[in-house]
């Protein structure tokens, strides 16, 4: 029984997998965060546009009356 645990122990097969899994975990909080943050700017530039485009759009429409 003693010889089963120390071979279970000291057995490293698997390992990478585990490792990888990790990483992979890792990257995909980071890419959370990143885009969660570009979603908020992509957000704020296309309400700028948008308020532009219609300001320029009613100034359009003023003049051409």
């Amino acid at each position: 029984m003693i010889n089963f645990l120390n071979n279970f122990w000291q057995e490293e097969e698997g390992q990478d997998l585990v490792e990888y899994s990790l990483l992979l975990a890792f990257i995909a909080l980071a890419a959370i965060g990143v885009l969660t943050n570009v979603s908020k700017s992509v957000n704020g530039l296309w309400t700028t546009v948008n308020s532009s485009l219609t300001n320029a759009n009613s100034v359009a429409k003023a003049g051409a009356s």
